[in-house]
């Protein structure tokens, strides 16, 4: 908003000639009186994540729930903290404490080997205080779905595979903007160098018309697509070869350029009822439909490159494999990856309660803000059909370590 400035004082002699003048100013006011300064709109809130201490008996669910199965997921996540040194923050502003703060929980979780319902949820209660998450306040969000897509590829083009899955360029740049200014910490931006000067990665369209050619990037070879644009949207994928062997891909870069939903695009240009849009469906009509498809898909400039993972997966922000149920994408600038997440939402398409302790480990970039997830559904075409309906209101309860929820009682 700009500032009104300070009127200027006048000489005497400014004073005494507009003195002489103000009948006349006077009497132009009268003939046209000026428009009145519209009013300055209040600049709307920022996103803030608000906690409010809560207890497990608050927690809607909380004694159905097979919370044991969450054990393995929190497991992985802990495996990745304890190498750190005890001081290093978790989680933004360090609000989900320090690794000191998770050390005896993630140990105690080593020696821990129960299976049953009961002891799990005697470990969390031991260990942890449940908060409710609001933004500014409003504790209701927005949870859809992801799944590990798969697709059929080959290691070689030819006839039928002619689609490629590309590994990361050698010449993109990824900038941590807050190594500049520290009100930046957590802004990123991706380029390329042109002429000594970062400029803007090439966007789908320019790279699906061979903007990368010659590079010898090409992973794998698919033969849909719309199966590779599927995968850019989920980031990871198994594509299984001609001989029945599957590769694992996981995503390794962006282009850097922000996330177009074309489903919504569909709905306003009356390509597709709102009430119809999914995955599956948006996925039927590319197919159906492939002189538009591809203009449609270019208008997500963003784009994903891969690299194959060895082993467990797919893997998550927090790099660890993602657990089918239990793993939850989540905004880390608002809340912290690992920590364990008690979900209040529906199941997909239905008001039929889905309440389910999962645990931080990923993000994605249509996930933005304090009360917003996606819920990994696991791999393949079943996860797909949740995934792909899940667009559900809910809220959700952080846990943080008791510790943590000790000094901010004592703080406020």
């Amino acid at each position: 908003m700009a500032r009104r400035q300070q009127p200027k004082r006048l000489s005497p002699y400014r004073q005494f000639a507009l003195a002489g003048a103000l009948p006349l100013l006077l009497l132009a006011a009268c003939e046209k009186a000026p428009p009145p300064e519209a009013p300055v709109a209040p600049e709307p809130p920022q996103p803030a994540a608000l906690l409010e201490p809560s207890g497990f008996e608050a927690l809607p669910g909380w004694e159905a729930d097979s919370v044991a199965e969450a054990l393995p997921a929190l497991r992985r996540s802990c495996r990745r903290i304890l190498p750190s040194p005890d001081d290093k923050a978790i989680g933004p502003k360090a609000l989900g404490g320090r690794v000191g703060d998770w050390r005896p929980i993630c140990q105690d979780l080593e020696r821990l080997a129960v299976t049953d319902d009961i002891s799990a949820r005697l470990f969390f209660e031991t260990w942890f205080t449940p908060f409710l998450v609001s933004d500014n306040g409003d504790a209701e969000g927005l949870f859809t779905g992801y799944y590990e897509a798969e697709l059929r590829g080959d290691t070689k083009p030819n006839g039928r595979y002619r689609f490629p899955l590309y590994t990361r360029p050698a010449d993109l740049v990824s900038v941590n903007l807050g190594d500049f200014r520290a009100d930046l910490e957590g802004e990123r931006i991706v380029g390329r160098v042109d002429k000594s000067r970062l400029v803007p990665y090439f966007s789908r369209a320019e790279i699906e018309s061979g903007a990368l050619s010659g590079q010898k990037l090409e992973l794998i070879w698919a033969d849909d697509p719309v199966d590779v644009f599927f995968l850019h949207v989920q980031g990871s994928g198994q594509v299984r070869l001609p001989d029945g062997k599957v590769k694992r891909v996981g995503f390794a870069a962006s282009n850097g350029l922000p996330f177009y939903a074309i489903g919504r695009a569909m709905i306003q240009e009356k390509v597709m009822d709102g009430g119809d849009v999914s995955m599956q469906s948006i996925r039927d009509w590319l197919r159906a439909n492939p002189d538009k498809a591809q203009s449609l898909m270019h208008r997500n400039g963003r784009f994903i490159f891969f690299r194959e993972i060895k082993g467990e997966g797919p893997i998550g922000a927090q790099g660890v494999p993602l657990t089918a149920g239990r793993s939850l994408a989540v905004d880390p600038s608002h809340l912290p990856l690992g920590a364990p997440i008690f979900l209040d939402t529906t199941w997909p398409a239905s008001d039929r309660p889905l309440q389910r302790l999962l645990v931080a480990q990923d993000t994605g970039s249509a996930i933005k803000g304090p009360v917003r997830g996606d819920f990994f559904w696991g791999s393949g075409e079943p996860a797909l059909a949740e995934a792909g309906r899940m667009k559900q209101k809910g809220r959700y309860f952080l846990f943080l370590p008791k510790s943590v929820a000790a000094r901010r009682a004592e703080a406020s």
